[in-house]
């Protein structure tokens, strides 16, 4: 007699399964996806039960629920891994001023920049940041990305650091999106606090305070922001309190944080646009993800995007993100972020998939749940309108997404 299940998807044109086995995938292996033609998954209590072939689980199981795939793409669903989601304000004005040749520097001095969200965010209510913050990733699950990492940073004083941090917390109870929470009050100074004043509130009182609101800690290490000794003290005072931690690296300038964040333990290092083998290698060694995030480079108009080739070439565990945030990358898609990765980066459809799966969710500690679709993980599925895996960045600009399952469960979109 068949075992009945809750939900069974089949007829799909390809199934990728992206197994990893509980490891992520580097160098040749980013090649493989998993395939199997015309594949189905068995789904129960919002876990994946198996997968194979439509024609052997359609006689294995007897499911409550069908979903017929109709000959196009299943895949587990994107996984953004670097996010700044909860802010206030956009800063759509800098776009005339960036084609006009104005720098970063430039836009800071006439009052934009970051502390324009700053100013923004600080003003608006947890209510608001909540509706803002929902409102994006709902967009988000649209385009297919079932879990995702947001990021403090736009408060840059302990109260309103705080209450992005509510409101994350707030969204992870009750988004259906998989949510996974940063402080990265180290962002850059306030202009209403001494270097010193800030530094001591961030590791005297914020670190110890906030440990019960978010898993992450992060910094921004660069020329202007924070520099290596202020990112070192900031990152051990974390790991000593328990944080994970992160970093971001390289943007603009090799400092080396990627190899000090390394060495403290950190997940990953994101950015990476401008790092040295030796880092790399540094990296590759203590199993510290690589984020690359090509849709900055891009909205910055910088042409200067990281060598995804030399890492994946080197054996580094490379993973891609958007970076989502109001300043350098407003894109809601990995889709797009799949495509830039191929165009500008010149990694393969397979390669930029794995690193927007399966990489991706090891660079935030979720593979044990998503990242791919395999027995005992959560049913994060999605369907796109298309039949092959190089479609989805060869059919850039558009959403692809048919579909959208989260733990077992189809998202109306």
């Amino acid at each position: 007699m068949a075992e009945k299940i809750d939900i069974l998807v089949f007829n799909s044109s390809k199934l990728l399964t992206l197994c990893c086995e509980g490891r992520p995938l580097v160098g040749k292996k980013m090649q493989d996806l998993g395939v199997i033609a015309n594949g189905a998954v068995a789904i129960h209590h919002g876990k994946i039960l198996e997968t194979g072939t439509s024609e052997t689980l359609l006689q294995k199981y007897q499911p409550e629920k069908t979903i017929d795939a109709c000959g196009k793409l299943v895949m587990p669903g994107f996984v953004d891994c670097h996010t700044h989601t909860v802010f206030a304000g956009t800063r759509e004005y800098e776009l005339g001023m960036k084609i006009s040749g104005a720098t970063y520097l430039d836009i800071l001095k006439a009052g934009g920049g970051i502390h324009s969200t700053v100013n923004a965010t600080r003003k608006a209510s947890e209510e608001e940041l909540c509706q803002l913050a929902s409102d994006k990733l709902d967009e988000m699950l649209r385009h297919g990305t079932t879990t995702v990492e947001i990021k403090s940073g736009y408060g840059l004083d302990y109260e309103t650091e705080k209450k992005i941090l509510k409101v994350i917390k707030h969204l992870k109870k009750n988004h259906p999106a998989r949510i996974v929470s940063t402080y990265l009050g180290a962002h850059t100074f306030p202009k209403d606090m001494t270097r010193e004043e800030y530094m001591k509130l961030i590791i005297e009182k914020a670190l110890p305070d906030f440990k019960d609101l978010t898993e992450y800690c992060d910094v921004f290490t660069e020329e202007g922001a924070f520099n290596l000794s202020e990112t070192e003290a900031i990152l051990r005072k974390a790991k000593e309190l328990g944080y994970k931690l992160k970093i971001h690296a390289g943007q603009f300038n090799d400092l080396g944080a990627a190899s000090l964040a390394s060495n403290l333990g950190a997940i990953s290092a994101d950015h990476l646009e401008f790092v040295s083998l030796k880092e790399l290698d540094i990296m590759k060694k203590n199993g510290t993800a690589s984020v690359l995030m090509p849709g900055v480079p891009f909205f910055l108009m910088n042409g200067k995007y990281p060598d995804a080739r030399q890492m994946i070439n080197n054996e580094n565990i490379v993973a891609l993100s958007t970076d989502f945030n109001p300043g350098s990358c407003p894109a809601y898609s990995m889709q797009l972020i799949i495509a830039l990765a191929c165009y500008q980066m010149k990694m393969t459809p397979e390669e930029a998939i794995v690193a927007s799966t399966v990489n991706a969710a090891y660079a935030i500690d979720r593979l044990d749940v998503c990242g791919s679709l395999e027995p005992g993980k959560d049913a994060d599925i999605i369907i796109l309108n298309v039949t092959e895996p190089a479609h989805i960045p060869y059919y850039f600009g558009s959403n692809l997404v048919s579909k959208v399952i989260k733990s077992g469960k189809q998202i109306e979109k």
